[in-house]
């Protein structure tokens, strides 16, 4: 509603600005027309309601939301304004720019800065474990080893990315100020000298939207398509990030720093179960699931214009809400989140033969044509201990100086360049 009003206010102002418009509001009522919206109020909201529902005065009930919004103007302006409130507009008119002034300032106000505050924790904490060994898996099942801060770096670098393209829709976004069916037909109609599709530009441009000059009754929904689809690119990096980091205290490689006084379980007293990233989840495939239904949805409409896509524009303030329960529910998991290195480094101690990718890679460059199909016999599905390799590696009829290259390696040791793919943020 406060949108709504801002839009028609700004509408209003503009027209008296047209010179053949004879309107002149001056200071004090262009004062007065802007205070309607910057100091809406819950009160003000009910009231628009009342109009729309019940009826106000000496309007009847409208049982239209835009009309009640033009007969709640009228009782704050003087009367010389009300033949100019909502001249010569359909409601999509206000409706889709001020469906894009709730959008944008979502994303810039509240979503936005739960996402900075992501980045930068996952910033800081790959930089602060960069050199901590870890077990890596691949299909569940121990590979060769990484650092925990340089995945923690690929899910930082996912966000800034995904973010970009956050940002790039937002900017995107593009509003529409055509009339009824895209015409202008009844601005033309009154004012036929005036130059409509100028004055229509400069007006959603002031707004800070482009300009969408070919429309319909409404305008396409391309746009917040591109918003939703951008929206659904970062939840689903962070459901990736919720699971792994579930999965990763699961294992223990993560320990977590209890609540005072939370009860983790109605029964086992014991437990400090992972409930931020289970609640971050869960609400980021809710929110998902939403913004491809809106995505998909508002970007049709029968001919000039149906009512589907304005039903279903009503939820997506309950989609972004879905956002923003797992955007801070992830930052709250991962406030909470304590690497335990003694862990780590014993799951690593306990699985040498991840080492087995060095030692077919090192005797390949020795000219081993069969090192791979050797090293896979020696290792694959055995459960060796590192002096069990080792011994294996004496037996091989290689240079000293290269079979003590290979009892040098360690589970732990053999991170390649991990650490310094950290600085790549």
């Amino acid at each position: 509603m406060r949108a709504r009003v801002r839009v028609e206010v700004e509408y209003l102002i503009a027209l008296a600005d047209l010179e053949a418009v004879p309107l002149t509001l001056g200071d004090e009522v262009t004062a007065t027309a802007r205070a309607c919206y910057e100091g809406f109020d819950e009160d003000d909201a009910s009231l628009i309601k009342t109009i729309e529902t019940e009826g106000h005065g000496d309007y009847p009930a409208t049982n239209h939301d835009v009309k009640a919004i033009e007969y709640f103007l009228r009782e704050r302006l003087p009367a010389e304004t009300h033949p100019w409130i909502h001249f010569g507009l359909t409601s999509e008119d206000v409706n889709n720019l001020a469906h894009r002034l709730l959008v944008r300032g979502a994303i810039e106000e509240v979503l936005g800065p739960e996402l900075d505050t992501i980045q930068s924790t996952l910033e800081s904490m790959a930089r602060d474990y960069r050199d901590t060994p870890m077990l890596a898996r691949t299909h569940g099942q121990p590979a060769t080893p990484t650092t925990f801060g340089k995945e923690l770096a690929v899910f930082a670098s996912r966000l800034d990315r995904a973010r970009e393209r956050l940002d790039e829709a937002a900017a995107d976004l593009a509003g529409k100020l055509a009339g009824a069916s895209g015409t202008y037909a009844a601005h033309h109609a009154a004012f036929p000298d005036v130059d409509w599709r100028a004055f229509s530009r400069s007006f959603v441009e002031g707004l800070g939207f482009e300009h969408r000059a070919l429309v319909t009754q409404i305008n396409p929904g391309d746009d917040l398509a591109a918003v939703f689809d951008a929206l659904r690119g970062i939840n689903q990096a962070l459901i990736d990030l919720d699971q792994d980091m579930w999965l990763y205290i699961s294992d223990r490689y993560l320990g977590q720093e209890p609540a005072e006084g939370e009860t983790g379980s109605s029964t086992m007293p014991h437990k400090v179960n992972p409930i931020d990233f289970e609640n971050a989840e869960g609400n980021l495939a809710k929110a998902n699931s939403d913004l491809g239904f809106l995505g998909d949805w508002i970007t049709t409409s029968r001919l000039q214009r149906d009512l589907t896509d304005s039903t279903v524009k009503r939820n997506i303030g309950s989609a972004l809400a879905h956002c923003l329960l797992g955007y801070g529910k992830t930052g709250d998991g991962l406030d909470s989140v304590v690497p335990n290195e003694a862990v780590m480094r014993e799951d690593l101690s306990a699985n040498p033969a991840v080492l087995a990718e060095a030692i077919q890679t090192v005797l390949r460059r020795e000219g081993m044509a069969d090192a791979y199909e050797r090293v896979k016999t020696l290792t694959r599905g055995e459960a060796l201990s590192l002096d069990a390799l080792r011994t294996a590696i004496d037996a091989l009829d290689i240079d000293e100086a290269v079979r003590e290259e290979l009892r040098s390696l360690t589970p732990a040791g053999y991170t390649g360049l991990a650490d310094d793919l950290v600085d790549e943020l």
